[in-house]
């Protein structure tokens, strides 16, 4: 009998083997640095713009840019998604501009312009934005609120709740927890449910936890968003958002305290908002801008 066993176990003692592997390689390309995306500046838009630099609350040097100058209006922070860079983000920027506020925009550590060697997958990135308010607070801005697009929003939520500077915060798709928003990237991704890569997602995660010596549930924010209140929140989703479903979204928006303000956008899936209603998305997020942050 054990003779017969002896296949058997080494078999699957080797594809445990291979799957523990691809699971290392995989954490391994998670928290490295990941190309950024095409180049577009403010000025492709006619908005003037300074190239800017500061630290971040443990020392990283971060790269971005600034509109406005020395001019002391109210100033949103862009937050940008995760493995791209602040590019992406840019077409927003004269949308703001012309509503009477300024946009710093930066690369997260590990990401574009900005030195560092890995992503903490939210982690630690909430030291950046701290440094980007950090430097306003040095020019002199004392308006400050945050507009946070995919896992630059989930950040941009612990930020404000971790730091009272923050006038109030716009989250457009930030995820609830990073499990789901992988199985959800894999889902779009393979045309495949998350569920068949739950195990494999869950030793991913561990295993970058591992490298990383941080617990991820930490970048997660249901826990923190009610210490945002007083300050306002204003939560974007798309209804058919695979990366944070419907039942994610109200869990996280019941975790929050007022004032908050839930647009569930029909027929939308992950950060297909602007894409989908330009106009009524920019009315939402000036008007809540407007209404929270002049």
């Amino acid at each position: 009998m054990p003779t017969a066993l002896n296949p058997v176990l080494g078999i699957v003692a080797t594809l445990a083997a291979v799957i523990v592997f691809m699971a290392w390689l995989l954490s391994g390309r998670v928290v490295h640095r990941r190309a950024p995306d095409p180049p577009c500046t403010p000025d492709v838009f006619d908005v003037p713009f300074e190239h800017i630099a500061f630290p971040t609350r443990d020392g990283i040097q971060l790269g971005g840019r600034m509109t406005g100058g020395q001019r002391r209006r109210p100033v949103v922070i862009f937050c940008a998604g995760m493995f791209g860079s602040m590019d992406g983000d840019t077409h927003l920027v004269p949308v703001f501009v012309e509503a009477g506020f300024d946009v710093l925009q930066f690369d997260w550590r590990a990401h574009g312009a900005s030195d560092g060697a890995r992503t903490t997958l939210g982690v630690r990135e909430v030291l950046d934005v701290q440094g980007a308010i950090d430097f306003l607070q040095a020019r002199g801005v004392q308006r400050i609120g945050l507009m946070g697009f995919s896992f630059g929003g989930a950040v941009a939520l612990r930020a404000a709740a971790q730091d009272r500077r923050v006038c109030c915060v716009a989250c457009d798709g930030g995820f609830v927890t990073l499990q789901s928003a992988l199985g959800g990237y894999l889902k779009e991704r393979l045309g495949t449910g998350a569920g068949l890569f739950s195990p494999f997602l869950w030793l991913v995660l561990r295993l970058v936890e591992l490298r990383l010596g941080l617990r991820l549930s930490a970048a997660e924010p249901p826990a923190s968003v009610g210490a945002i209140s007083p300050r306002a929140v204003l939560f974007i989703h798309g209804e058919n958002d695979a990366l944070v479903p419907p039942a994610e979204q109200d869990r996280l928006f019941a975790a929050c305290g007022e004032p908050k303000a839930l647009w569930r956008i029909e027929g939308a899936g992950h950060r297909q908002g602007y894409e989908l209603q330009p106009e009524e998305y920019q009315q939402r997020a000036i008007g809540f801008f407007r209404q929270y942050l002049m």
